[in-house]
Formats: structure tokens, C-alpha cells, sequence
């Protein structure tokens, strides 16, 4: 398989760190919607996240549908984007699944308008996944992954589908030189780490890797392979990573398992050695930190800090080596 990403790593100094939006509001405080809030409002929101030391930011679409904007309000969030000091390495999707039963077709469209957006903003990848929007039971729990939410079909010909609409959007993300990552979540095409593999693989196309979230999975309460083993199957097809932990309890007795939110350096998966295993088999992409809860900016302010003493004391950093990763399940 084709190799993605550039060809040498950024300095640990450097590497871009960005800020998700995860915890910002797409509703203003006066009941109005972010798409339509003044630049002015952008950039209070903007230096919050510059103010808490990042120099990089994912505008997830959670917050702000940069794609949704005219070119003119495209140039003004651009505008307040750069006058906080910030740079835009990625821009994520999130619930906009082009296999969608009933928002599909639009979500593809949308997918294309995202990838000529992120161009306009200078970034160099866009996130896709296949998760829907959440269902009654996820919005009212106090953590919306333990209720269950939307299941991509056991079907084939859905899987075909959703592989030709991926590759669809490649070759336009290829013609305007930005690269497609695909966000692992659980319960669709890219749920657990032989399943994402398997996808990757079957599109096929050099701009096209995985956005290896295993956050997305560890969390749930539910059995779900080790960390560990995600990471050796997954990362060396990463060129975007979502990072963000989480405290996890299995009872064998039982069977009762419970999770919930953690710094990147306390929770079950270990980040110290995913990182060096990550760039030794190539990664040379953005990182975004996330988290759930409470002050989600400043945990992940301290995951970026943490992140940043992983990078620099990463060894063997190089060219990047031909992918061969393990063949699928």
C-alpha cells in the first residue's frame, strides 16, 4: 500500500498540537448559532483556546461547519484564526457519515465543500467517520457512550458503498493536495482496529489513512480488545490522531466494566510507548487532543504539555518507512 503523510517528522518543538472545539458550544450564549455569529464572536472564543498555550486548532464542525460558510465569512473566521496567533493542520467532521440512511448523499456533498474548505484554511488533512448523530438515550445520559447509538449494517453491499464514497472524496482531496483520515468509533466500518485496517486497505488510495481514535473504543462498557493491540494494527496507517484517555475498570467476577474521562498520561491506554511506536513505523502527522468534562480546554492543555515531553523524548526519528501493517482478522 501507498505511503501517506510527508516524508520527514517536525522537531518535537514544533509538531502541531491542536486544540478540538469539543467543548465550545455551536449555541451562543443569546440562543444563536456559531454560523451565524459575528467575527468578533469567533475570536473571544479563539483566544480562549490561544490563551491556554495551543498555537494549533481543529475547527471540529460540532462548533463551527467552516464548510457551511460563505467564502467571505470563510475569509473573516481565516482572519480571526490568524490574528489569535493559531494555524489550522486538520479539520474534523464529526456525525456527518456518508452511509447515513437518510443524510447519505448530503453528508458526501458536505464532504466535498469540507475538503475545499480546509484547502482555504491551510490545512493539510480532513477527518472523516461514519458515526451518526446520537440517538435520545445518548443525549440524556450524563456520558453519551453508554448508551447505544446508530450500527453501520453486517451488509456488503453497504461496505462497498461506503468505501467508493471514501475514495470519491480521496481523489478530490488528491487533486487539491490534502490528505482523508478516517476516524475509528465504535460500532461502524472503522470500530475496531482489524475492521479499520480492512477499510483502509479496500479503498486503496494514497491519501487516505486512519485517524486511529482508541479513546472512541476503550471508553465503552463493553469488552473491547487491549490498547495495545490496537496500536501495533493501527498506527502504522495513521495520518491523524485524536488522542484523549480514559480511566477504565473491568471486574472478571462480574463482567461489570466502567469508564470515564482521564489525562492523557493517567488512563488505561499508555500514550508513552503508542507515541514512540507510532513515529518509529512512520507517523509524521498532526496530533488533536480532546477530552470530555469539566474544563475540557485545560486538561487538554495538559495533555498537549504532556504530549509535548513524549515527542521530545521520542528516538529514532526519520525518513518514514514503507507501511506493512498485519493483515486483517
Amino acid at each position: 500500500m501507498s505511503e501517506t503523510g510527508p516524508d520527514t517528522a517536525p522537531t518535537w518543538e514544533d509538531w502541531p498540537i491542536a486544540a478540538a472545539m469539543l467543548q465550545f458550544s455551536n449555541v451562543t450564549e443569546s440562543g444563536g448559532s456559531t454560523q451565524d455569529q459575528d467575527p468578533e464572536g469567533w475570536a473571544r472564543t479563539l483566544s480562549e483556546v490561544a490563551g491556554a498555550g495551543f498555537t494549533e486548532v481543529d475547527p471540529t464542525d460540532s462548533w463551527l461547519r467552516v464548510a457551511d460558510l460563505s467564502d467571505a465569512r470563510r475569509a473573516e473566521f481565516a482572519t480571526a484564526v490568524k490574528e489569535a496567533e493559531l494555524t489550522v493542520p486538520a479539520v474534523s467532521t464529526a456525525r456527518r457519515s456518508v452511509i447515513d440512511p437518510e443524510h447519505g448523499a448530503d453528508n458526501l456533498a458536505y464532504g466535498h465543500r469540507v475538503i475545499d474548505a480546509a484547502v482555504q484554511l491551510g490545512a493539510g488533512v480532513v477527518s472523516f467517520g461514519f458515526f451518526r448523530a446520537l440517538t435520545p438515550a445518548q443525549r440524556d445520559a450524563l456520558w453519551f457512550w453508554t448508551a447505544q447509538g446508530a450500527k453501520d449494517p453486517d451488509d456488503i453491499d453497504t461496505w462497498k458503498l461506503a468505501v467508493a464514497r471514501i475514495r470519491e472524496l480521496a481523489l478530490h482531496a488528491d487533486e487539491v493536495g490534502v490528505e482523508v483520515s478516517l476516524e475509528m468509533y465504535e460500532d461502524t466500518y472503522l470500530g475496531t482496529a482489524d475492521s479499520a485496517v480492512k477499510f483502509v486497505r479496500d479503498v486503496d488510495h494514497p491519501r487516505v489513512g486512519l485517524n486511529p481514535d482508541l479513546g472512541n473504543l476503550q471508553r465503552l462498557h463493553r469488552p473491547v480488545e487491549r490498547a495495545e493491540a490496537m496500536v501495533e494494527k493501527t498506527l502504522p496507517y495513521a495520518n491523524y490522531w485524536h488522542v484523549k484517555n480514559y480511566y477504565r475498570s473491568e471486574d472478571a467476577t462480574s463482567g461489570h466494566i466502567v469508564t470515564f474521562p482521564a489525562p492523557m498520561e493517567s488512563g488505561v491506554i499508555n500514550y508513552r510507548k503508542s507515541v514512540q511506536y507510532a513515529i518509529d513505523h512512520g507517523f509524521r502527522g498532526a496530533f488533536c487532543v480532546e477530552h470530555y468534562g469539566g474544563d475540557g480546554l485545560s486538561v487538554s492543555a495538559t495533555n498537549r504539555d504532556y504530549l509535548r515531553r513524549l515527542l521530545a523524548q521520542t528516538r529514532g526519528v526519520g525518513a518514514r518507512p514503507a507501511r506493512t501493517g498485519p493483515d486483517p482478522v
